[in-house]
């Protein structure tokens, strides 16, 4: 009988152990082969899969010579942040796939393909996280189906264009203080001053989401912002080799550090939203915050009955990592690059500033007045065509679809390269890498030759950013704040070196001479 059952259990094992070293063979090689077959014969043109890495190493070394040194100042961004998918479009032509380890990802520059990508959310879908980078953040940018359709609705009101406006005496502080800050390293016996001008950006950026996000907790709020930086650089990181099954449970100084992170922002928010609820329950008014107002509009979700597909405690803070995280850095590297690009253009950076004292003639700021920032709406929009915050969207296909003329199979993935198509020279002319505002002073559809699809710096469709309209507002009243205090130039030490963290950053930082006015 232990003879039986032995044989028994051996047998299992070993079908057990064929299923997964099949299941293994079928992931790293067998299917990777089948659907590089199957795009070929569609018209793609690719490298050859390489087992288990496919492109990545090449990818990598190639990533890593261009970061070696700065560049020379042009705006050619994608050649320096995405050198080997560059290559890949200059070898193949547009129609073309490279592999990210054993998934094919397939580039889609044509804007009308773009835009079906991004307008059918349910059957495009964000590719399943790296378990790492779910220790930055696992919020509204990164989840699907129903659970983004519950927090994209709770979320929504908070964003509304009404609230902004109560928003704007936050903002407005934030870029006084800096100023102020500029002023006093400046001195009162000269009148300029070199400036490395990022770290303030960021702390500028920083301060505002911490009291538009978190009203009175903004000392707490404010640790969160450094934990959460120090974790977005972590997770940068771990994205980059090919991830192997349960490689999160090694115990490197990497995986360690984000996991201690992970638990100590925990602590924090979780302090910061218990007594916020109990404000909220208490009765007091704390709609003067994005957290408020969502645990507002979550409290009467579960009061109508819907606890279910209300948001959970964990999830508020997932959300609000996300408010540090998307609200501080994409307003921070807007207003960076546009600092470093007003400072190449002196003329436009001149009319600008006229724009701005003639439409803060008397120094107040509304929502009224930015709205008629015309030429400052323009250069903030060129900035984000020629140094987009973030390179590429990517998309997982888990069915099989029809796309225009091909047929796109599951596990494939779907590239959509934000920088090359916003400098893509069929869409947007000879000009494309030259920076001019002009070519937006008649709106982004007459821009792109309405292939409005061709510009998306915040994604487009059901997931367009839901914080877009707060980064512009925020981006307009600072550069309006600055214009009108200093006038600035690149240094004879500032080096160009656009580098992807997640978001477009300046490597070196962003040193100016700043001019007092």
């Amino acid at each position: 009988m232990a003879a039986s059952f032995l044989e028994i259990a051996i047998a299992i094992a070993v079908v057990a152990a064929t299923t997964v070293a099949w299941r293994v063979f079928n992931w790293v090689w067998l299917r990777p082969k089948k659907l590089e077959k199957h795009l070929k014969k569609q018209g793609f043109h690719g490298n050859s899969y390489r087992f288990l890495y496919g492109d990545s190493k090449e990818n990598m070394s190639m990533l890593m010579a261009t970061r070696s040194n700065p560049v020379p100042i042009s705006h050619d961004v994608p050649s320096r942040t995405t050198p080997f998918l560059c290559d890949l479009v200059r070898n193949y032509g547009k129609r073309t796939f490279f592999w990210a380890g054993p998934a094919p990802r397939v580039v889609i520059m044509n804007p009308e393909m773009v835009k079906e990508v991004l307008n059918k959310n349910s059957k495009y879908q964000k590719p399943k996280e790296h378990p790492m980078f779910k220790l930055f953040i696992h919020g509204l940018p990164t989840i699907d189906g129903s659970k983004w359709t519950t927090h994209r609705r709770l979320l929504n009101p908070a964003f509304h264009a009404e609230k902004l406006k109560g928003m704007l005496p936050a903002f407005d502080l934030c870029c006084y203080e800096m100023t102020i800050k500029w002023m006093e390293m400046i001195g009162d016996e000269r009148n300029s001053c070199e400036i490395d001008v990022w770290p303030s950006l960021q702390t500028l950026t920083s301060d505002v989401i911490s009291r538009t996000a978190f009203g009175s907790s903004y000392q707490e709020g404010q640790k969160v912002f450094k934990l959460q930086m120090e974790q977005a650089d972590l997770a940068f990181k771990a994205l980059q080799p090919v991830y192997l099954p349960g490689f999160r449970f090694i115990p490197t100084k990497r995986n360690k550090r984000m996991k201690e992170i992970a638990r100590e922002v925990r602590v924090l928010l979780g302090g910061v939203i218990e007594k916020k609820m109990k404000a909220v329950e208490a009765g007091e008014d704390s709609s003067d915050d994005l957290l408020g107002r969502l645990l507002e509009a979550n409290s009467k979700e579960v009061e109508q009955g819907n606890k279910t597909v209300g948001m959970s405690i964990e999830d508020v803070m997932e959300e609000c990592k996300v408010f540090y995280f998307a609200g501080q850095d994409t307003t921070s590297v807007l207003l960076v690059w546009t600092l470093v690009l007003l400072s190449m253009y002196p003329d436009w950076q001149d009319r600008a500033r006229q724009e701005v004292l003639q439409v803060f003639e008397d120094g107040k700021a509304d929502i009224g007045h930015l709205n008629h920032l015309k030429t400052v709406t323009m250069i903030l929009y060129e900035v984000l065509r020629l140094y987009p915050p973030v390179a590429a969207l990517i998309r997982q296909i888990n069915e099989e679809i029809t796309l225009a003329d091909m047929t796109l199979l599951p596990g494939m993935q779907i590239v959509l390269p934000i920088n090359q198509i916003h400098q893509d020279h069929d869409i947007w002319g000879a000009d494309a890498k030259e920076f001019n505002p002009e070519r937006f002073s008649e709106g982004v559809s007459k821009a792109t030759k309405n292939q409005v699809a061709a510009f998306f710096p915040f994604g487009a469709g059901p997931r367009i950013c839901i914080g877009q309209n707060f980064a512009l507002v925020e981006a307009k009243l600072a550069m309006a704040r600055i214009l009108r205090k200093f006038s600035f130039e690149l240094s004879p030490s500032y080096k160009h070196a656009p580098v992807d963290k997640i978001t477009l950053q300046p490597e070196y930082g962003a040193r100016l001479i700043l001019h007092k006015l």
